[in-house]
C-alpha cells in the first residue's frame, strides 16, 4: 500500500510540476506574437425584429475604457437615428461601401460611452443558398421561417478591431423565439410577443443572432466539475421529434471532451435549426439546417465537430494573423477521432481521402497552413481542415499518444479565452514531450505542398543473422525531415520499419531474419505526401476543384443543355468553361455531361472505356471517373432523361470523394472508390 501511495504522490507531483512549466511558458507571448490585451469593451444592446416586415430596430450602448483606438461599423442597409459619445452628438463617416463608420479615439483619462440607435429593413430570407454561398456572402436576412444575422454582415454597430463583453435583449412578435451566444439571463413570452436577455461574459469577437418559429426543449446536464449546464434545442416544429436524440448526443460529446480536454467552458449549449443548409458553430450553440439535422449521421459526425468548437475556436481563439489552427485540431479530435472509434480501416480511409483531395489541387491552389484563416472554397478546406488535421495525426505519431493528450490539456488549461497562435501550440507540445519540434512545425506550417517520396532501390544480401536489405528513398527538394514507414514482406510475414529521412536521397540498411520479397512505402497512409502516380484512383473532386477544368455538354437539346450547365456550375462553383463535343479530349481535367445514349456514343467515338459494369444499367443516373490514355482526368455524368439529370443538381456536389456513384432520382443508391494501388517495389 505504501508503494502505491508513493507512486501516486510522484505522479501527482509530476503532473503538478508539468502544468506549472507549461503555464509559465504559455502565459508569455510566443516569439513574434503581441501580448493578448484584456478586453475593456462592454456592449449592451436591445433589438426588436419583425420577421414579417423584416424591420429591425436597435439600440446599442458601448463603453470603451483605456485600451486603444477602435472602429465601429454598421451596414449600409441601416439608418442611424441617433449617435452620441459621452452624450455629445457623434455622427458617423460614410465608407466607400456605404456603411457607417465611427472612429473611437484612445480613452486616456475617462471611458467613452457611445450610444447608437439604428433601424433598417433586412434582406429577405433566401432558402436556396447552400452552405458555401452563406459563408461567402454574410447577409442579415429575415423571414417568417427564420432570421439569421451574422456578425460579419454588420447588422449592428460592431467593434471590428477588439473583443467585447455583451448583453443583448431580444424582442420578437408572438410565435417567434430567438437567441444569441451566451448565458440566458431572462426569458418571457406573453400575448405581446417573446423577450429574452443573453449575456456573454467572456471576450467575444462579435454577435450572431438567430430567430425563428422555434419550439424550445430544455434539459440539465451536470458537467465534470459538478456545475449545471443547460442543454436546449430551438427546433422548427417539423423536426421537433428529433429533440431527444440530439440532446442525448450532446451529453455523449460532453463526456468525451471533458475527459479528453477539460471542463466545458460555458453554462449552456443549444442546437438551433436553420431554414437554410447552414453548419455553424458559435460559443454555446450550433446553427444547423433543418435538412442537415434530419440526416441520420449528423448526430454522430457534424454535431460533435460543432460541440468541440466550444473548446477550440470559441474558447481558445485562433490568432488569424498567423493562421487558423482550430479547424485542423477540431477535425482531428472530432471527425477523425470518430473514424478511429469505428476501426483502423475506417481511419486509414479518411487519411487516404485527405491525400486524394490534396492530389486534386492544381499548382497555385495550395497555400501554407499559416496563410489559412477560414474556409472559403473547396481548396481552402483541403488545406485548412485536412492537411492541418494530418499535421496533428503525425505529431501524435511523433511524440506518442500520452504526451499528445497531456499537451492538449496543458494548452487548454492556460489558453482559455486567449488569442492563441501556432507557436503557442508548438511550445505546449515541446515542453510536455521534451522534443525539439521546430523543424516539424516549420516544414508543415510555412511550406506549401507536400513531399514526393519514391523507393529507388531495394537490394538484399545474406548476413550472419539473416539478410541485410539496402533501401534508398528519394524525395523532392528542399527535403523534409520525415519518419517514413515501410513494410517489408518476407517469406514469413510482414515487418514494419521507420526510416529517418533527412536528405533528398538517402540509403538505409535493415536487418532481417528472413529473405525479403517486396517493400511498400507508407501503406498505412501515416504521412502527408503526394500520392505516387497510380497510387490513388481518380475521384470526382479532381474536376470539381480544379480551376482549369473544361466542360463538355453533349446534348443539342436546349432544355438539356440548360440543366447540364446548371449542374456544371454547382459542381465547379463557377461558370463552366465550355468545349464542343467534337473536339479531341483536352489535356486538362474534363467534365462530360449528357443523356445516356449521348454519353455512350461519345465514349465510343473517343475510343474510351465504356460505362463501367458496376454502374451500368443501375438507377436513373450515374457519374464516374476515368483516366484517358493521355493521362487526363475525366468525370462523366450520364442520365436517362432531363428529370433524372436535374435531380442531380443538389446532391451530386456532395459526393466529390467518390470515384463512381449511382442515383435513383435524388437518392444515391450505390457509390465507391476505385481500388488503391500502393507503392510496392520488388526486392532484388
Amino acid at each position: 500500500m505504501m508503494k502505491i501511495l508513493t507512486k501516486r504522490l510522484i505522479q501527482f507531483f509530476y503532473g503538478f510540476l508539468l502544468v506549472g512549466i507549461v503555464s509559465s511558458v504559455l502565459a508569455s507571448p510566443a516569439p513574434g506574437i503581441p501580448r493578448e490585451f484584456t478586453p475593456f469593451i462592454d456592449y449592451d444592446m436591445s433589438v426588436r425584429i419583425d420577421p414579417q416586415t423584416r424591420v429591425l430596430e436597435g439600440k446599442s450602448r458601448i463603453t470603451f475604457n483605456k485600451t486603444r483606438d477602435h472602429v465601429l461599423k454598421l451596414g449600409a442597409a441601416f439608418e442611424v437615428t441617433h449617435a452620441s459619445i459621452n452624450e455629445m452628438p457623434y455622427e458617423p463617416e460614410t465608407a466607400e461601401d456605404g456603411s457607417h463608420v465611427w472612429q473611437i479615439p484612445y480613452a486616456m483619462l475617462r471611458p467613452y460611452d457611445v450610444e447608437i440607435h439604428w433601424r433598417g429593413t433586412l434582406h429577405p430570407l433566401d432558402d436556396t443558398l447552400d452552405h458555401e454561398q452563406t459563408l461567402g456572402r454574410p447577409v442579415a436576412a429575415s423571414g417568417e421561417a427564420g432570421t439569421f444575422l451574422p456578425n460579419a454582415s454588420s447588422w449592428y454597430p460592431r467593434v471590428i478591431n477588439g473583443l467585447i463583453h455583451y448583453s443583448v435583449h431580444i424582442e420578437l412578435p408572438p410565435g417567434q423565439r430567438g437567441l444569441v451566444a451566451g448565458k440566458l439571463v431572462d426569458e418571457q413570452e406573453t400575448d405581446a410577443g417573446y423577450q429574452a436577455r443573453f449575456e456573454f461574459e467572456h471576450p467575444s469577437e462579435g454577435i450572431d443572432l438567430m430567430a425563428g418559429p422555434y419550439e424550445i426543449a430544455s434539459e440539465n446536464y451536470t458537467g465534470i466539475r459538478g456545475e449545471p449546464i443547460l442543454l436546449r434545442t430551438y427546433f422548427h416544429p417539423q423536426i421537433g421529434q428529433l429533440t431527444g436524440d440530439y440532446l442525448e448526443a450532446v451529453k455523449r460529446y460532453f463526456k468525451l471532451y471533458e475527459s479528453w480536454i477539460g471542463a466545458y467552458p460555458f453554462s449552456e449549449f443549444s442546437i438551433v435549426s436553420s431554414p437554410t443548409p447552414t453548419g455553424f458553430g458559435m460559443p454555446t450553440l450550433t446553427y444547423l439546417g433543418i435538412n442537415v439535422l434530419q440526416l441520420p449521421f449528423i448526430k454522430d459526425t457534424s454535431l460533435g465537430h460543432e460541440v468541440l468548437h466550444n473548446w477550440w475556436g470559441n474558447a481558445v481563439y485562433p490568432d488569424y494573423k498567423s493562421g487558423n489552427w482550430s479547424e485542423g485540431l477540431t477535425t482531428f479530435m472530432a471527425d477523425y477521432a470518430y473514424k478511429e472509434q469505428e476501426g483502423e480501416d475506417e481511419a486509414r480511409e479518411m487519411r487516404l481521402d485527405w491525400l486524394r483531395d490534396f492530389a486534386a489541387l492544381e499548382p497555385g491552389q495550395d497555400e501554407p497552413l499559416v496563410a489559412f484563416t477560414s474556409r472559403t472554397h473547396g481548396a481552402s478546406k483541403i488545406v485548412g481542415y485536412n492537411k492541418s488535421a494530418m499535421l496533428f495525426f503525425m505529431l501524435r505519431d511523433l511524440i506518442g499518444e500520452d504526451m499528445f493528450n497531456r499537451s492538449i490539456q496543458g494548452l487548454w488549461g492556460m489558453q482559455r479565452f486567449k488569442v492563441t497562435a501556432w507557436p503557442h501550440l508548438q511550445s505546449a507540445f515541446e515542453i510536455v514531450s521534451a522534443h525539439d519540434l521546430k523543424p516539424f512545425f516549420d516544414q508543415w506550417l510555412n511550406r506549401s505542398g507536400a513531399p514526393n517520396l519514391t523507393i529507388t532501390e531495394a537490394r538484399q544480401e545474406p548476413s550472419e543473422t539473416g539478410y541485410r536489405l539496402r533501401v534508398t528513398v528519394k524525395q523532392t527538394e528542399p527535403p523534409y525531415q520525415l519518419r517514413v514507414p515501410v513494410v517489408v514482406q518476407t517469406e514469413s510475414g510482414e515487418e514494419t520499419h521507420l526510416l529517418d529521412l533527412q536528405q533528398t536521397e538517402q540509403s538505409f540498411t535493415l536487418g532481417l531474419n528472413d529473405k525479403a520479397q517486396s517493400i511498400t512505402l507508407d501503406p498505412d497512409i501515416r504521412l502527408f505526401r503526394h500520392l505516387a502516380p497510380g497510387e490513388a484512383p481518380p475521384i470526382l473532386r479532381e474536376v470539381m476543384v480544379n480551376p482549369t477544368t473544361a466542360t463538355t455538354i453533349l446534348s443539342d437539346n436546349e432544355e438539356t443543355r440548360h440543366i447540364a450547365t446548371t449542374l456544371a456550375e454547382k459542381l465547379q462553383r463557377r461558370a463552366p468553361q465550355r468545349l464542343p463535343a467534337n473536339q479531341p479530349i483536352p489535356t486538362v481535367p474534363t467534365l462530360v455531361i449528357g443523356l445516356q445514349h449521348e454519353v455512350d456514343a461519345w465514349l465510343e467515338a473517343k475510343e474510351l472505356s465504356a460505362k463501367p459494369e458496376i454502374v451500368n444499367g443501375k438507377g436513373t443516373a450515374q457519374a464516374w471517373t476515368l483516366t484517358s490514355p493521355e493521362g487526363t482526368s475525366l468525370a462523366v455524368v450520364s442520365a436517362q432523361d432531363n428529370a433524372a439529370l436535374e435531380a442531380l443538381i443538389r446532391p451530386l456536389p456532395h459526393y466529390g470523394r467518390q470515384s463512381y456513384i449511382v442515383f435513383d432520382g435524388r437518392q444515391a443508391v450505390d457509390r465507391g472508390v476505385w481500388p488503391v494501388r500502393v507503392q510496392r517495389v520488388a526486392v532484388e
